[in-house]
Protein backbone atom coordinates (compact mmCIF):
# COMPACT_ATOMS: atom_id res chain seq x y z
CA UNK A 1 0.00 0.00 0.00
CA UNK A 2 1.08 3.66 -0.60
CA UNK A 3 1.43 5.47 2.24
CA UNK A 4 -0.75 8.37 3.15
CA UNK A 5 1.17 11.40 5.08
CA UNK A 6 0.37 12.12 8.34
CA UNK A 7 0.16 15.79 8.44
CA UNK A 8 -0.54 18.44 11.22
CA UNK A 9 -3.06 19.81 8.83
CA UNK A 10 -5.05 17.78 6.68
CA UNK A 11 -8.06 17.91 4.28
CA UNK A 12 -11.36 16.60 5.46
CA UNK A 13 -12.99 14.32 3.18
CA UNK A 14 -16.78 13.20 3.34
CA UNK A 15 -18.37 10.89 0.86
CA UNK A 16 -21.73 9.75 -0.04
CA UNK A 17 -22.59 6.96 -2.37
CA UNK A 18 -25.31 6.36 -4.90
CA UNK A 19 -27.99 4.17 -3.48
CA UNK A 20 -28.30 2.03 -7.24
CA UNK A 21 -25.06 2.77 -8.98
CA UNK A 22 -20.99 2.58 -8.04
CA UNK A 23 -21.16 6.18 -8.17
CA UNK A 24 -19.94 8.65 -5.50
CA UNK A 25 -19.28 12.41 -4.71
CA UNK A 26 -16.08 13.51 -2.09
CA UNK A 27 -16.71 16.77 -0.27
CA UNK A 28 -13.08 17.55 0.31
CA UNK A 29 -12.81 20.57 2.88
CA UNK A 30 -9.91 22.47 3.80
CA UNK A 31 -9.13 25.08 4.19
CA UNK A 32 -12.40 25.32 6.83
CA UNK A 33 -14.15 27.93 4.34
CA UNK A 34 -13.06 26.15 1.10
CA UNK A 35 -14.60 22.94 -0.32
CA UNK A 36 -14.12 20.92 -3.73
CA UNK A 37 -16.59 18.23 -4.70
CA UNK A 38 -15.12 15.61 -6.67
CA UNK A 39 -16.74 12.51 -8.38
CA UNK A 40 -15.39 9.08 -7.33
CA UNK A 41 -16.08 6.31 -9.88
CA UNK A 42 -16.33 3.16 -7.39
CA UNK A 43 -15.78 0.73 -10.49
CA UNK A 44 -12.10 1.95 -11.44
CA UNK A 45 -11.60 4.42 -8.31
CA UNK A 46 -10.98 7.33 -10.89
CA UNK A 47 -11.65 10.26 -9.31
CA UNK A 48 -12.62 13.49 -11.25
CA UNK A 49 -12.33 17.68 -9.19
CA UNK A 50 -15.14 19.68 -10.01
CA UNK A 51 -16.33 23.21 -8.60
CA UNK A 52 -14.94 24.62 -5.42
CA UNK A 53 -16.96 26.71 -2.90
CA UNK A 54 -15.91 29.53 -1.00
CA UNK A 55 -17.94 29.34 2.42
CA UNK A 56 -19.32 26.04 4.18
CA UNK A 57 -21.11 23.32 2.65
CA UNK A 58 -22.99 20.92 5.63
CA UNK A 59 -21.82 17.37 3.95
CA UNK A 60 -23.94 15.67 6.52
CA UNK A 61 -26.85 17.32 5.39
CA UNK A 62 -26.61 16.45 1.99
CA UNK A 63 -27.53 13.16 -0.35
CA UNK A 64 -27.21 11.90 -3.80
CA UNK A 65 -30.20 10.58 -6.05
CA UNK A 66 -30.02 7.05 -6.58
CA UNK A 67 -28.94 6.99 -9.81
CA UNK A 68 -25.63 9.30 -8.64
CA UNK A 69 -27.01 11.86 -11.44
CA UNK A 70 -27.88 14.84 -8.71
CA UNK A 71 -26.83 15.80 -5.48
CA UNK A 72 -28.99 18.36 -2.74
CA UNK A 73 -26.81 20.44 -0.53
CA UNK A 74 -26.70 22.35 2.25
CA UNK A 75 -24.34 25.95 1.55
CA UNK A 76 -24.03 28.75 3.37
CA UNK A 77 -22.10 32.37 2.83
CA UNK A 78 -23.22 34.20 5.74
CA UNK A 79 -23.44 37.39 3.52
CA UNK A 80 -25.49 39.18 0.94
CA UNK A 81 -27.40 38.56 -1.37
CA UNK A 82 -27.87 35.01 0.12
CA UNK A 83 -27.23 33.76 4.02
CA UNK A 84 -27.75 30.37 3.34
CA UNK A 85 -29.33 27.81 0.78
CA UNK A 86 -30.44 24.40 -0.24
CA UNK A 87 -29.53 23.46 -3.87
CA UNK A 88 -29.23 21.01 -6.76
CA UNK A 89 -26.79 20.43 -8.98
CA UNK A 90 -25.11 17.73 -10.92
CA UNK A 91 -22.14 16.35 -9.35
CA UNK A 92 -18.96 17.40 -9.42
CA UNK A 93 -20.24 20.53 -10.17
CA UNK A 94 -22.33 23.00 -7.74
CA UNK A 95 -23.81 25.36 -9.98
CA UNK A 96 -27.16 25.23 -9.20
CA UNK A 97 -30.33 23.74 -11.19
CA UNK A 98 -32.43 24.69 -7.87
CA UNK A 99 -31.70 26.77 -5.15
CA UNK A 100 -34.34 27.70 -2.32
CA UNK A 101 -33.16 30.45 0.00
CA UNK A 102 -32.52 30.16 4.05
CA UNK A 103 -31.71 32.14 7.16
CA UNK A 104 -29.22 30.38 8.68
CA UNK A 105 -28.90 26.76 9.30
CA UNK A 106 -31.20 25.22 11.49
CA UNK A 107 -33.12 23.17 9.10
CA UNK A 108 -31.68 23.08 5.45
CA UNK A 109 -30.86 20.44 2.91
CA UNK A 110 -32.56 17.65 1.91
CA UNK A 111 -32.89 13.51 0.61
CA UNK A 112 -33.79 11.99 -2.70
CA UNK A 113 -36.68 9.76 -2.32
CA UNK A 114 -36.07 8.73 -5.66
CA UNK A 115 -34.58 10.22 -9.06
CA UNK A 116 -37.38 12.92 -9.14
CA UNK A 117 -38.67 13.73 -5.76
CA UNK A 118 -37.17 15.78 -2.90
CA UNK A 119 -37.48 16.18 0.42
CA UNK A 120 -36.87 19.51 1.28
CA UNK A 121 -35.78 20.73 4.71
CA UNK A 122 -37.18 23.83 4.48
CA UNK A 123 -40.30 24.68 6.39
CA UNK A 124 -43.28 24.78 3.94
CA UNK A 125 -44.12 28.00 2.36
CA UNK A 126 -46.92 29.91 4.56
CA UNK A 127 -48.50 33.37 3.71
CA UNK A 128 -48.24 36.27 6.01
CA UNK A 129 -50.14 39.88 5.25
CA UNK A 130 -50.27 38.14 1.79
CA UNK A 131 -46.54 37.95 1.14
CA UNK A 132 -44.39 34.43 0.76
CA UNK A 133 -42.37 33.80 3.20
CA UNK A 134 -38.68 32.03 2.95
CA UNK A 135 -39.06 28.55 2.91
CA UNK A 136 -39.95 26.07 0.25
CA UNK A 137 -40.35 28.84 -2.81
CA UNK A 138 -37.39 28.21 -5.83
CA UNK A 139 -35.22 31.58 -5.83
CA UNK A 140 -35.71 34.14 -8.37
CA UNK A 141 -34.91 32.63 -11.98
CA UNK A 142 -35.07 28.82 -11.38
CA UNK A 143 -37.34 25.99 -12.11
CA UNK A 144 -38.45 22.46 -11.93
CA UNK A 145 -39.32 19.97 -14.35
CA UNK A 146 -42.82 19.69 -14.61
CA UNK A 147 -42.16 15.94 -13.25
CA UNK A 148 -40.23 16.88 -10.28
CA UNK A 149 -41.70 16.65 -7.16
CA UNK A 150 -40.98 18.75 -3.88
CA UNK A 151 -42.08 17.37 -0.44
CA UNK A 152 -41.68 18.46 3.10
CA UNK A 153 -39.22 16.66 5.02
CA UNK A 154 -41.85 15.30 7.15
CA UNK A 155 -44.02 17.09 9.82
CA UNK A 156 -40.89 19.38 11.65
CA UNK A 157 -39.80 20.05 8.24
CA UNK A 158 -37.19 23.32 8.48
CA UNK A 159 -35.83 22.04 11.85
CA UNK A 160 -32.59 20.58 12.80
CA UNK A 161 -28.75 20.52 12.45
CA UNK A 162 -27.79 17.81 10.77
CA UNK A 163 -30.08 15.81 12.36
CA UNK A 164 -32.92 14.47 11.19
CA UNK A 165 -31.27 14.48 7.72
CA UNK A 166 -28.06 12.70 8.72
CA UNK A 167 -30.25 9.82 11.06
CA UNK A 168 -32.88 9.19 8.28
CA UNK A 169 -29.99 9.04 5.63
CA UNK A 170 -27.96 6.70 7.58
CA UNK A 171 -31.22 4.31 8.42
CA UNK A 172 -31.98 3.93 4.72
CA UNK A 173 -29.01 3.09 3.65
CA UNK A 174 -28.77 -0.06 6.16
CA UNK A 175 -26.96 1.80 9.48
CA UNK A 176 -28.26 0.60 12.70
CA UNK A 177 -27.70 2.29 16.31
CA UNK A 178 -26.01 -0.44 18.03
CA UNK A 179 -25.04 0.83 21.52
CA UNK A 180 -25.67 4.43 22.80
CA UNK A 181 -23.40 6.55 24.01
CA UNK A 182 -23.17 7.90 27.69
CA UNK A 183 -21.98 11.66 27.89
CA UNK A 184 -19.19 11.80 30.20
CA UNK A 185 -17.35 15.78 30.66
CA UNK A 186 -14.42 16.06 28.79
CA UNK A 187 -12.78 19.73 28.64
CA UNK A 188 -11.55 18.81 25.40
CA UNK A 189 -15.31 17.99 23.65
CA UNK A 190 -18.38 19.88 23.33
CA UNK A 191 -19.82 17.01 23.42
CA UNK A 192 -17.51 13.67 24.92
CA UNK A 193 -19.44 10.01 25.36
CA UNK A 194 -17.55 7.49 27.24
CA UNK A 195 -18.75 4.56 25.96
CA UNK A 196 -19.39 5.66 22.91
CA UNK A 197 -21.96 5.56 20.32
CA UNK A 198 -22.17 2.83 18.60
CA UNK A 199 -23.29 2.58 14.43
CA UNK A 200 -23.11 -0.93 12.69
CA UNK A 201 -23.83 -1.72 8.87
CA UNK A 202 -23.78 -5.20 7.42
CA UNK A 203 -22.44 -5.76 4.29
CA UNK A 204 -24.61 -5.31 1.50
CA UNK A 205 -22.09 -8.67 0.05
CA UNK A 206 -21.12 -10.75 2.49
CA UNK A 207 -23.55 -11.01 5.73
CA UNK A 208 -20.40 -12.20 7.80
CA UNK A 209 -18.94 -8.43 7.96
CA UNK A 210 -19.74 -5.34 9.52
CA UNK A 211 -18.65 -2.60 9.51
CA UNK A 212 -18.60 -0.77 13.11
CA UNK A 213 -18.53 3.43 13.76
CA UNK A 214 -17.50 4.59 17.08
CA UNK A 215 -18.39 8.59 17.98
CA UNK A 216 -16.55 9.43 20.71
CA UNK A 217 -17.44 13.12 21.30
CA UNK A 218 -18.18 15.87 18.61
CA UNK A 219 -16.43 19.32 18.54
CA UNK A 220 -12.93 18.42 20.05
CA UNK A 221 -10.96 21.17 20.93
CA UNK A 222 -8.71 21.38 17.61
CA UNK A 223 -9.47 18.75 16.09
CA UNK A 224 -12.76 17.30 13.83
CA UNK A 225 -16.39 17.82 14.51
CA UNK A 226 -16.92 14.03 14.51
CA UNK A 227 -14.44 12.01 16.39
CA UNK A 228 -15.24 8.89 15.09
CA UNK A 229 -12.60 5.61 14.82
CA UNK A 230 -14.09 2.38 12.36
CA UNK A 231 -13.50 -1.47 12.55
CA UNK A 232 -14.46 -3.95 10.57
CA UNK A 233 -15.41 -6.81 11.97
CA UNK A 234 -16.14 -10.43 10.68
CA UNK A 235 -18.49 -13.08 11.95
CA UNK A 236 -15.82 -14.71 14.67
CA UNK A 237 -15.47 -11.38 16.27
CA UNK A 238 -11.91 -10.93 14.38
CA UNK A 239 -11.89 -6.81 13.35
CA UNK A 240 -9.25 -5.33 11.52
CA UNK A 241 -8.95 -1.75 13.19
CA UNK A 242 -9.24 1.51 10.46
CA UNK A 243 -8.63 3.77 13.44
CA UNK A 244 -9.51 7.46 13.50
CA UNK A 245 -11.74 8.02 10.16
CA UNK A 246 -14.00 10.85 8.93
CA UNK A 247 -16.06 8.79 7.14
CA UNK A 248 -16.57 4.91 6.12
CA UNK A 249 -18.96 2.99 4.22
CA UNK A 250 -19.45 0.12 2.11
CA UNK A 251 -18.93 -0.03 -1.43
CA UNK A 252 -21.84 -2.30 -3.33
CA UNK A 253 -19.13 -4.65 -4.24
CA UNK A 254 -18.61 -5.45 -0.12
CA UNK A 255 -15.46 -3.29 0.04
CA UNK A 256 -15.04 -0.90 2.95
CA UNK A 257 -14.22 2.43 1.75
CA UNK A 258 -13.38 5.10 4.11
CA UNK A 259 -11.22 8.23 4.52
CA UNK A 260 -8.73 9.57 7.44
CA UNK A 261 -6.11 12.37 6.69
CA UNK A 262 -7.14 13.86 3.85
CA UNK A 263 -6.62 10.45 2.08
CA UNK A 264 -9.41 7.87 0.45
CA UNK A 265 -8.93 4.03 0.79
CA UNK A 266 -10.13 0.50 -0.06
CA UNK A 267 -10.56 -2.48 2.09
CA UNK A 268 -11.15 -5.36 -0.42
CA UNK A 269 -13.00 -8.38 2.24
CA UNK A 270 -10.32 -10.70 1.45
CA UNK A 271 -7.69 -8.66 2.24
CA UNK A 272 -6.32 -7.08 5.24
CA UNK A 273 -4.26 -4.57 3.53
CA UNK A 274 -5.86 -0.87 2.56
CA UNK A 275 -5.31 0.26 -0.58
CA UNK A 276 -4.37 3.79 -1.11
CA UNK A 277 -7.49 5.33 -3.57
CA UNK A 278 -5.91 9.11 -3.36
CA UNK A 279 -4.52 11.86 -1.63
CA UNK A 280 -6.80 14.94 -1.68
CA UNK A 281 -4.28 17.00 0.48
CA UNK A 282 -2.30 18.94 -2.31
CA UNK A 283 -5.65 20.16 -3.95
CA UNK A 284 -5.48 24.02 -4.04
CA UNK A 285 -8.64 26.76 -4.88
CA UNK A 286 -9.10 27.55 -9.12
CA UNK A 287 -12.35 28.66 -10.28
CA UNK A 288 -14.32 26.34 -12.69
CA UNK A 289 -16.95 26.79 -14.91
CA UNK A 290 -19.36 23.95 -14.70
CA UNK A 291 -19.68 22.23 -18.50
CA UNK A 292 -23.05 22.91 -20.37
CA UNK A 293 -24.02 19.05 -19.72
CA UNK A 294 -24.18 20.14 -16.10
CA UNK A 295 -26.35 23.07 -16.47
CA UNK A 296 -29.42 20.88 -17.49
CA UNK A 297 -31.29 18.45 -15.50
CA UNK A 298 -30.85 14.53 -16.11
CA UNK A 299 -33.32 12.92 -18.22
CA UNK A 300 -33.93 10.08 -15.34
CA UNK A 301 -35.15 13.22 -13.26
CA UNK A 302 -37.60 15.02 -16.58
CA UNK A 303 -39.14 11.16 -17.67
Amino acid sequence: MKSCEARKVSARLFALIARRARKAVVFRRGPTKRVLLLAWDLKSDKIVPGQWFMGRIYERRCDLSPDGELLVYLAAKFGRPLDSWTAISRPPYLTALALWPSMGTWGGGGLFVDTRTLQLNHQPMITDTGKPKIGSKLAPGFHLPSTFVVKPLGEYSGSGEDDPIQSIRFERDGWRMAAEGKEKSNRQYSWHYDPPWIFEKACPAARDMTLRVARHGVHKRGGRWYDESAQLVGASGDAVDLGAVDWADFDHNGDALYSKQGCLFRLHRRNAKPILVADLNDFAFEPVVAPREALVWPRSSRA
